[in-house]
């Protein structure tokens, strides 16, 4: 049972070649994923609940100012991208724990890739039948790359995170010049054309290329009334709708920047892991100085690019430039949060809090899951079709009927169960066998789930 009490930080034995015991779990990255898990919900339910643009561009839909204005900006400053960034660091820490229990086994590579493709699998899924935003299936594609570097030293691995960090810094500024430029274009093509000129095929492209983008960015309330029709409706409605926003995001070239965002973070949480940083083996100093490098960075950064953002009336072009800093916002933000759930966690306060969190971290995947079922049932034409019905500031209050879902649910699962479901199906799948699910099962072999 998950007591109230968080059992001692444990270290993993690098020649350790059978599945972790239960006891050596190492609580600080259960509670932190647990932490994670919970906070990327802030920021999914706006594009669960409502419109896609509407994520970064409160102005389409939900409402763009008083308590709402107020909820964009603390969640830009806070929340929007570093709880998932977290959800990453954690993730590459995963690869060096499962990797580092499995080092003297010749099946190791085997058993690391079949995880990895099942995980693929339970991603496709899971995109087209509950949440067009998931992440299972990104993060299984850039798994696959990571098996390689899983012996290299931590200060490279930090190294070649932070240079993909900086490259994608200006994949956004290059994008921001090419994205003004089509506006533009697309703009003066429109204008032609209005005056009866005959347009030119480049003239044609570009009218095409605006409008494809302006009736996504910035939709008219027809078109919004359509998409919400279409999120509301029947069953084989709602999948055509997510199915048209999967394609699109599993259309991305392997090499394209979407994929630098989660490799950059993933090696570094790697590097973090390989330092002791996410097991929780460094100083309460060490962690203080998270708190305040971090925050001390962050904060000031993404309450810059919100102020911009508010300042332009949320100009689409802006947005792009402003995020050539989002990553180095999102990052330090994400290391104070880090930094804070490390102290509690060291000090043994909120024990009741952390052990519910450490559960919920250690089903991340069921509740991954179970979160999106649950947004399914209460925002599309699944359950009580409530799309594009609330403000931006009331889906905060489903945020936290879902939260005491999981943080309920969780320690209570545990208490009977091993593994959460997903995690025993998971399991069962890579090694071809059924494995001990009920607690008191003889012969148990346990084998931390790569989100461990």
């Amino acid at each position: 049972m998950f007591s109230s009490t968080p059992p001692a930080f444990a270290e993993v034995p690098a020649h350790a070649s059978r599945p972790v015991a239960e006891t050596d779990r190492i609580t600080a990255i259960d509670a932190l994923r647990g932490f994670a898990l919970l906070g990327i919900l802030l920021m999914n339910i706006v594009a669960m609940a409502m419109y896609g643009a509407s994520y970064d561009d409160p102005t389409v839909t939900g409402g763009s100012d008083g308590a709402n204005l107020w909820v964009w900006t603390v969640m830009h400053v806070l929340a929007e991208g570093k709880m998932r960034c977290l959800f990453s660091l954690v993730f590459g820490a995963s690869v060096i724990l499962l990797m580092g229990r499995m080092s003297d086994r010749a099946d190791a590579a085997d058993i690391y890739y079949r995880r990895i493709l099942w995980l693929l699998l339970f991603g496709i899924i899971h995109a087209y039948f509950l949440w067009a935003g998931d992440i299972l299936y990104p993060y299984a594609l850039c798994a696959l790359a990571l098996y390689p570097f899983r012996n290299i030293r931590a200060k490279r691995l930090l190294i070649v995170g932070s240079i993909i960090v900086v490259l994608n810094a200006l994949a956004y500024v290059g994008h921001g010049f090419e994205q003004r430029q089509m506006i533009v274009k697309g703009q003066a093509a429109l204008q032609a054309a209005a005056s009866g000129k005959t347009l030119t095929d480049d003239e044609q492209e570009a009218k095409k290329e605006y409008d494809e983008w302006r009736k996504f960015a910035k939709p008219t309330e027809s078109e919004l009334a359509k998409d919400a029709e279409q999120w509301r409706g029947s069953v084989w409605s709602v999948i055509k709708a997510r199915a048209k926003v999967v394609s699109f995001f599993h259309s991305f070239p392997y090499y394209h920047p979407f994929f630098w965002d989660i490799w950059s973070m993933m090696l570094i949480g790697m590097g973090l892991m390989k330092l002791g940083v996410l097991s929780g083996e460094k100083s309460y100093k060490v962690y203080v100085l998270f708190v305040l490098v971090g925050y001390g960075i962050g904060v000031p950064i993404n309450s810059y690019t919100a102020w911009l953002m508010i300042k332009s009336n949320f100009d689409p072009v802006m947005h792009e430039f402003t995020a050539s800093a989002y990553d180095l916002g999102r990052l330090s933000v994400a290391l104070g949060h880090l930094g804070i759930i490390m102290l509690i966690v060291k000090a043994g306060v909120l024990r009741p809090l952390m052990a519910a969190l450490a559960a919920v971290g250690q089903m991340a995947f069921t509740n991954y899951v179970l979160t999106s079922i649950l947004m399914a049932i209460v925002f599309t034409g699944y359950g009580f079709a409530l799309y594009g019905t609330l403000q931006r500031h009331q889906l905060y209050y489903v945020v936290v009927g879902v939260w005491v879902v999981n943080l309920v649910f969780s320690p209570v699962w545990l208490h009977y169960y091993r593994f959460g479901p997903l995690e025993w199906c998971w399991r069962s799948l890579t090694y071809w066998k059924r494995q001990p699910m009920r607690r008191g099962a003889a012969a148990l072999e346990r084998q931390s789930p790569v989100f461990q």
